[in-house]
């Protein structure tokens, strides 16, 4: 029982200090890019009705960066980008991110951008309010 119980300490505590050193490498992309937008303020959008917004990402070090994978927090966050495409030094690529508009007052959404082998990633977060039509029925506003 004593064997079992050390094994699961040892276990608990092995993780512990992976999942820290997964959270690390987040520092490290500040030294290789600059990212505009990264708390981009929507203010006022009609409930339902989509909208974009572009992302830069500048390479500020001496090596290519890799630009491997963007993950939306949700589904109704949809990322356009070109997977693994290399960012030159100097250069600058950019991200569009899309919005559905399916929130109803204040919101706030996420998505993670993944360099290189994908362990270098940087969160980036969108907020903003929305609102009903002027009806207040709560239904999408129709575009004419």
């Amino acid at each position: 029982m004593r064997s079992i119980v050390a094994v699961m300490v040892i276990c608990f505590f092995g993780l512990k200090t992976q999942a820290q050193a997964v959270a690390t490498p987040a520092k490290d992309i500040d030294k290789m890019v600059v990212i505009t937008n990264l708390d981009y303020d929507m203010g006022r959008i009609p409930f339902g009705k989509p909208l974009e917004y572009n992302v830069t990402i500048k390479n500020i070090s001496k090596d290519t960066v890799i630009l491997k994978d963007v993950v939306a927090g949700c589904g109704c966050t949809t990322p356009k980008y070109r997977a693994g495409e290399k960012i030159l030094p100097g250069k600058s690529t950019y991200i569009t991110l899309g919005f559905n508009g399916s929130a109803s007052g204040d919101f706030t959404k996420t998505a993670d951008i993944h360099f290189n082998d994908g362990t270098l990633f940087k969160q980036i977060k969108f907020h903003g309010f929305a609102v009903a039509d002027s009806t207040g029925n709560n239904k999408p506003v129709v575009n004419k």
